[in-house]
């Protein structure tokens, strides 16, 4: 809900509003989400060849992309995803299932050389009571243009405390995988885009459906924030929806398709001190 205060509540509004201790829900101006990229596409220095040729295009599908090294950093400032190395978010998540894990994100002050590119990398690790799950890092850089952009992951699954499956990690440039685009760096509604591409291992898309919502978790009150559809032809069945708050990130994910579960931000601690 933004200041404008003149909103009706959504079908997914209505959906989030079964949230974690009666404290969640979501507002929508009514804004439609696209499957194309909408104008006001930020101009990025990745550049897309082929079809989608064009400083101004955001990555789509498995389309190769040329970057430029010089023109990225690995200090991120999208307001909407900031991140300072040791920077902690702590979330709570509820499997379909009814399933607890417990995941805490963690910016490393750590880089590392992807494509000729120096990415963040940022350490992602879920657990199921005292039990690690999920092992995982991922690598970021922002453009010059403020894009922040996904070059790959090192993930490992466990099950009773075996490796399980090292299945969905890449990275940009090997064997054939291309970067993605987690956040524009002027995101505006109808904006769609890939976030990722492996073929048959990591292809999600993601695409901005609003900057006026607003959500109750744990961690706080937020109000204008960015609702983000993501999905994958992996999983078609499957639809998730992201709410990133400015200056902060990430605060609540929730699976309203292929089963219900819901991620909610417990706490955050601020790196860079």
């Amino acid at each position: 809900m933004s200041r404008r205060y003149r909103h009706h509540r959504s079908l997914i509004a209505s959906m989030l509003a079964v949230a974690v201790l009666g404290g969640l829900a979501a507002c929508s101006n009514g804004s439609s989400s696209s499957s194309q990229a909408g104008t006001g596409t930020p101009t990025g220095t990745g550049t897309p060849t082929g079809s989608a040729a064009g400083a101004s295009a955001l990555p789509q599908g498995s389309e190769p992309v040329q970057l430029d090294p010089a023109t990225f950093t690995a200090e991120i400032d999208n307001p909407y995803w900031p991140m300072v190395p040791g920077t902690i978010w702590v979330y709570s998540e509820t499997d379909a299932d009814g399933t607890k894990l417990h995941t805490e994100v963690t910016v490393t002050d750590q880089t590392k050389m992807i494509a000729g590119i120096e990415a963040r990398v940022v350490h992602d690790v879920v657990s199921e009571g005292d039990r690690v799950v999920e092992d995982t890092f991922d690598w970021y850089a922002q453009d010059a243009a403020g894009n922040i952009w996904y070059l790959g992951e090192d993930t490992k699954e466990y099950e009773n405390g075996k490796l399980k499956t090292t299945a969905g990690s890449w990275e940009t440039g090997v064997n054939g995988a291309q970067p993605g685009i987690i956040l524009p760096a002027q995101p505006q509604p109808g904006m769609a885009y890939r976030q990722e591409y492996y073929k048959d291992e990591a292809e999600d898309q993601g695409a901005v459906l609003s900057l006026d919502e607003f959500a109750k978790v744990p961690f706080g009150s937020f109000r204008d924030l960015l609702m983000a559809r993501d999905t994958t032809p992996l999983e078609p069945d499957v639809v998730e929806y992201k709410f990133y708050a400015k200056g902060v990130g990430p605060v609540l994910t929730a699976q309203t398709s292929g089963g219900f579960s819901q991620e909610v931000l417990l706490k955050q601690t601020e790196g860079g001190g």
